[in-house]
């Protein structure tokens, strides 16, 4: 009987493993929440780009890099919503930021949290209060809501609300590619088929307006796109004639159907391979 008991809590014990203790801080600078067992794993190279690199949105960034800089001094900040066309540098510029905070010699850890995991924010929230030295930037990545997702009721608590609030020594950074983080037809429908149609979706598009900072993103010129690849180049040492790389880039650009940092990248990224140069 004692042999059966066994076995089941064994197997409970696989099904639902107890939460870890709290994480050792000091080990890292970024760290990505896991649930199943709750966990923060620590990040040892975090995959980002410099801050010079990052072309055409110069008031985004200065005015991001502010609000992080007075956070990681102890001062208020406000939650961050960056918002706009897709491939134009919005998490790019999160895990920028907060390396140019720390090469201005300041504390800031980052913790990445996945949309799907935002019903466990409260028990984050609880470990990152309880270590009251530290200064977290809450950082989600992508993050939007569909028409039955109930996920954004979680956000709340990191944002606003609650009866304790957001801890002081924690900020939050979201991107989405929508303002409202939910669908326009989406808000349109719901308006639509409502009784109350000015009551119908004011939870949900509410949600965007409990963020301080709303940084629009847009699709960038030609003559940006071109910037960010000439940048690329001296960044690496990639020495090329610049007219065959302007007819280069603009052909790579147009098979594409679109201009942006991530297809300014993903070009680089072939030209450099076939000249050899490691990135």
């Amino acid at each position: 009987m004692s042999e059966a008991l066994l076995r089941i809590a064994e197997a409970l014990e696989r099904l639902a493993p107890a939460p870890r203790g709290a994480p050792d801080f000091d080990r890292a600078d970024a760290f990505v929440w896991h649930v199943g067992p709750d966990r923060l794993e620590p990040v040892a190279v975090v995959n980002r780009v410099d801050l010079g690199l990052l072309v055409g949105i110069d008031r985004s960034r200065d005015t991001l890099l502010d609000n992080t800089l007075q956070f990681a001094r102890g001062l208020p900040a406000n939650n961050a919503l960056l918002w706009g066309a897709r491939g134009m540098g919005k998490s790019s510029l999160v895990k920028a930021i907060h390396a140019e905070v720390l090469r201005q010699r300041l504390t800031l850890k980052i913790v990445e949290v996945q949309r799907e995991d935002l019903p466990s924010i409260g028990r984050l929230l609880t470990h990152l209060r309880a270590a009251a030295s530290q200064r977290f930037l809450l950082f989600c990545d992508d993050l939007s809501f569909s028409h039955d997702d109930q996920h954004y009721k979680s956000l709340k608590a990191v944002l606003d609300g609650g009866i304790e609030g957001r801890p002081a020594n924690v900020v939050f950074y979201a991107t989405s590619n929508r303002r409202h983080l939910m669908p326009r037809d989406m808000i349109e429908n719901e308006r639509s088929s409502a009784i109350n149609p000015s009551e119908a979706v004011e939870e949900k598009v509410s949600l965007s307006d409990r963020f301080g900072l709303w940084l629009g993103f847009h699709p960038c010129s030609q003559d940006e796109y071109l910037a960010m690849i000439h940048g690329y180049c001296a960044a690496h040492g990639l020495k090329i004639d610049d007219a065959r790389l302007r007819a280069e880039a603009i052909e790579w650009q147009a098979t594409r159907g679109a201009r942006s940092g991530r297809v300014a990248w993903q070009f680089f990224t072939d030209l450099a391979g076939r000249h050899g140069i490691r990135i």
